[in-house]
């Protein structure tokens, strides 16, 4: 019995302990909480300034791209083979060298040919002196059948050897000039302009016309050409334009930041490619510094068009909603409004306002999901700044 009111008195006493603890800490925070609540309904009558990032709409011609993916293409891919059969004796040209149409390259032993040569020739004036002395003849025997002393038949015989001679003087000529023609294949030229590649056949091997690979390969470098793609429905316009002069290409690195080389459209490809519903377009450059080199992967850009005078402001400050698109414009109070704007077209970083917005009123860029009408904004350095502009118009120099 002692022992449970024992355990009743310190259970009551440790409940009595609770509650004074409580009620303290009540009263300590209570007078906290309400200068709290007090010192925050000084600051609600205070609106918050939201800074904010803006550039400046402005009036300038910007260029319309269309873009699509392409590699670049040699304009003319020769394989140098030999014509004849026999031992190349020298090598004329370095791995990598450039090298202009007709340029000596190889030496292939003439010794054979010229032998050859010889020996045709030989044959070709034996059957010329034939032929000679069958003329002479024939035309001894023309004046014995007139006077009655040879029978015509004879004569016939004599003119049917002329002429057999004649042909046969005709195929040694024949024979003559082929073996001048392999004796002129002895000297191996380069067929095009271009740029060497790897050396196949090293000096002293034979090489044959039937070999099926050849000495060398020569490239074309300059020009070269660009093969890209487009959508099929973007052919039409682009086809329109092309009968209006003649239109830029600019071919992009692989990471689309830097422009290697700037041409001209070509042609367009005569199908579309059912499988992807895209055609084929092709773009020529000079590549006068060999910034282009064949199968390289290029983004290309086909300058479509320039429109002249567009009002132009940064994509990022275009907004949507249920009414459409707008922007936050910053008011010259520094307070940000809303207004509804019309774009006409977009390229790049950069889209061109028809209607809402004029020459020279700043825009947010950055913080618009922060902003309401009449919001007090803070313009801040960064990104978006006034008077940036789009990479796409700053390199076409509009």
């Amino acid at each position: 019995m002692l022992n449970r009111s024992w355990y009743r008195l310190a259970g009551w006493t440790g409940l009595c302990a609770l509650v004074f603890v409580f009620a303290g800490c009540s009263n300590t925070q209570n007078p906290q909480a309400a200068g709290g609540k007090k010192g925050s309904g000084g600051r609600g009558g205070m609106s918050v300034t939201i800074p904010v990032a803006v550039a400046k709409a402005e009036t300038r011609d910007l260029p319309v791209y269309l873009s699509g993916l392409g590699s670049v293409d040699a304009f003319n891919t020769v394989m140098v083979k030999s014509r004849i059969d026999g031992q190349l004796v020298d090598i004329k040209f370095r791995e990598g060298q450039q090298v202009k149409k007709g340029d000596l390259l190889a030496v292939i032993d003439p010794r054979p040919y010229q032998v050859a040569l010889s020996q045709a020739e030989a044959m070709l004036y034996k059957d010329q002196s034939a032929l000679k002395d069958a003329k002479l003849n024939m035309e001894r025997f023309a004046g014995l059948v007139k006077d009655g002393v040879i029978p015509q038949q004879q004569y016939d015989t004599q003119a049917s050897l002329v002429g057999q001679l004649e042909g046969a003087v005709r195929a040694d000529q024949a024979n003559v000039d082929n073996q001048k023609l392999n004796i002129s294949y002895t000297q191996i030229t380069a067929p095009v302009s271009g740029r060497m590649g790897l050396r196949q056949v090293d000096m002293g091997n034979m090489v044959h016309a039937a070999d099926a690979n050849g000495l060398v390969v020569i490239t074309q470098l300059q020009p070269i050409a660009v093969i890209f793609t487009l959508p099929e429905d973007n052919l039409q316009t682009v086809a329109q334009h092309m009968k209006n002069g003649t239109l830029q290409v600019e071919a992009y690195s692989r990471d689309d930041q830097t422009k290697l080389a700037t041409g001209t459209l070509l042609t367009i490809d005569n199908q579309i490619d059912p499988q992807t519903g895209t055609g084929k377009l092709k773009a020529v450059f000079d590549n006068h510094d060999n910034s282009l080199w064949p199968n390289q992967f290029v983004n290309a850009r086909l300058l479509l068009e320039v429109r002249k005078n567009s009002t132009v402001i940064p994509a990022a400050a275009v907004q949507r909603g249920p009414q459409g698109t707008y922007v936050f414009t910053v008011k010259a109070d520094k307070t940000a409004e809303m207004r509804p704007v019309t774009v006409s077209f977009s390229q790049g970083n950069y889209a061109a306002i028809s209607q809402g917005i004029a020459s020279g009123e700043s825009v947010v860029t950055d913080g618009q999901d922060k902003l309401q009408p009449g919001t007090p904004v803070e313009i801040r350095g960064g990104g978006g700044g006034p008077g940036q502009r789009p990479a796409s118009v700053a390199e076409s120099g509009q």
